[in-house]
């Protein structure tokens, strides 16, 4: 239970950090749009500071058994207002809710579904005004760019709506349109630094520098508001995966996309809730190994990944085992070294090798080298996230993934000692995303699989050890012969 309330606590204060960035000029109505934003923030958090001073005062003559309940009571209704306040708030702060959202595996089950709502569609804009940015973008009429328009979207999320078009020789098109002052609102907040900072420090462990982190997502949240960067992101992943027997990626359309305009194919599929709801075990159990060859294959072969684990970014295809992966806005490429200094930590906690795992941490910079933790104590932490890959045989579900979440973050709990030492270099930060993403998804799915072989694969080249990775090599093979002649 504490580590319920303290997201619930944790999520009022988070949102509630509050400052105004330095050197940044600002017009009267920026200035306007920023306070009205921050006040709206402000208010949820004096509302859950003070309902959590009440339950407290209620908890502190109760038994332990209501205390419990009152605690419990307190996280659901926290989640259930964070929720409604920040998912009418489009740009940096709906996605600081999403993130907030993503480790929901560790509330009650009313809470969960309360955060899983940042998760969904958020309300679209006029269909003039989707009109208007594709006219200013794009020099004519929706009407006159595409053969037929569907002036109503078909999803929408945080920065941008997506609708469904014909291009001129028939093809089936998507094309996300940015929201009208968005960019100014995310810039706000991203320039807003200090605002920033405090909204992270919260759920930081202790001993944490949250600045070098949050730069790090401000950097990359910026880049989301140029279409055109994640349209080169995208093209590269789409020719990097073209052919490939269980991996898709939707090409970009160029003369189509501008920098708040993005056309690309048009992909029929289930989505994520769909597949979850109708998919049979197997099906399951091949979406999850897909799901995992992609993210890993990216992050070790290519240096290259996609950061946005958003269950929404994917379309299933369970007749042939493929998964389509869309919106590739945030993406994270390793920079010499980054990655060189992460395999030895991995490769020492799948040894089961104590000493390894410290003096592996310890140079990458995740422990100081002065720090009063023994390996046997650091390594019995570490290794917590990464317990389906020591086994044999592992079976992913949310009580596991969201139990782990509670024991690696409770500041109050088993591992305090070490967690108050740990500091997250920021070129991890977006990889901690997606490890947790991927885990909250396989924990949904139920799946069971050897992980650990599947990691040896990407990790040391291991021979494949099933049919999709069998497959995979033969394309892989294919490919390079191509590229030689």
């Amino acid at each position: 239970m504490r580590r319920s309330v303290a997201l619930g606590a944790g999520a009022a204060a988070v949102v509630g950090a509050a400052g105004v960035g330095a050197g940044v000029v600002l017009s009267d109505q920026d200035r306007r749009v920023r306070l009205e934003r921050q006040a709206r923030v402000w208010r949820l958090s004096t509302r859950r500071s003070v309902a959590w001073a009440v339950t407290k005062v209620r908890g502190s003559r109760a038994s332990d058994e209501r205390r419990a309940q009152l605690e419990e009571q307190f996280a659901i209704r926290t989640a259930e207002d964070v929720a409604r306040v920040l998912g009418g708030m489009k740009g940096a702060i709906m996605k600081a809710g999403q993130m907030v959202s993503f480790i929901a595996d560790g509330l009650p089950p009313e809470a969960q579904a309360a955060l899983a709502t940042l998760q969904a569609d958020v309300p679209p804009m006029a269909p003039s005004l989707a009109e208007g940015v594709i006219r200013s973008e794009l020099g004519a009429e929706a009407e006159k760019l595409f053969l037929d328009w569907d002036p109503i979207p078909v999803a929408a999320a945080s920065i941008g709506q997506v609708h469904r078009a014909v291009m001129p020789d028939g093809r089936l098109v998507a094309v996300k349109v940015q929201y009208p002052g968005v960019d100014k609102a995310i810039r706000s907040d991203l320039d807003n630094a200090e605002f920033l900072y405090g909204l992270f420090a919260s759920f930081a462990l202790k001993n944490m520098d949250v600045k070098p982190m949050v730069d790090e997502l401000r950097a990359r949240m910026g880049d989301e508001l140029d279409y055109r960067l994640e349209a080169m992101c995208q093209k590269e992943f789409a020719d990097r995966y073209r052919d490939h027997p269980f991996i898709h990626v939707p090409d970009v359309i160029p003369e189509r996309s501008s920098r708040r305009v993005l056309t690309s194919d048009w992909v029929d599929g289930m989505n994520w809730q769909e597949f979850l709801d109708t998919a049979t075990p197997a099906q399951k159990h091949t979406a999850a190994e897909v799901l995992f060859r992609f993210a890993e294959g990216s992050i070790w072969h290519h240096r290259v990944f996609n950061g946005d684990p958003h269950p929404g970014n994917y379309r299933f295809h369970p007749e042939s085992g493929k998964v389509t992966f869309l919106d590739f806005g945030l993406v994270k490429r390793w920079s010499p070294g980054e990655l060189e200094g992460l395999s030895p930590i991995l490769d020492a906690i799948l040894a089961q090798d104590p000493e390894g795992t410290l003096k592996a941490v310890v140079h990458s910079g995740f422990l100081p080298p002065d720090a009063a933790v023994s390996a046997e104590r650091l390594y019995e932490y570490c290794t917590l996230p990464y317990l389906p890959f020591q086994a044999e045989e592992f079976t992913y579900s949310s009580e596991f993934v969201g139990q782990t979440l509670q024991r690696m973050l409770d500041l109050a709990g088993e591992f305090s000692d070490v967690i108050r030492q740990l500091n997250m270099p920021p070129s991890y930060v977006i990889l901690d995303r997606v490890v947790w993403g991927m885990s909250a998804l396989f924990g949904r799915m139920g799946v069971t699989h050897r992980w650990g072989e599947l990691l040896d694969e990407y990790l040391h080249h291991a021979p494949p050890s099933t049919e999709l990775g069998r497959a995979e090599v033969e394309w892989r093979r294919r490919r390079l012969a191509a590229a030689q002649l």
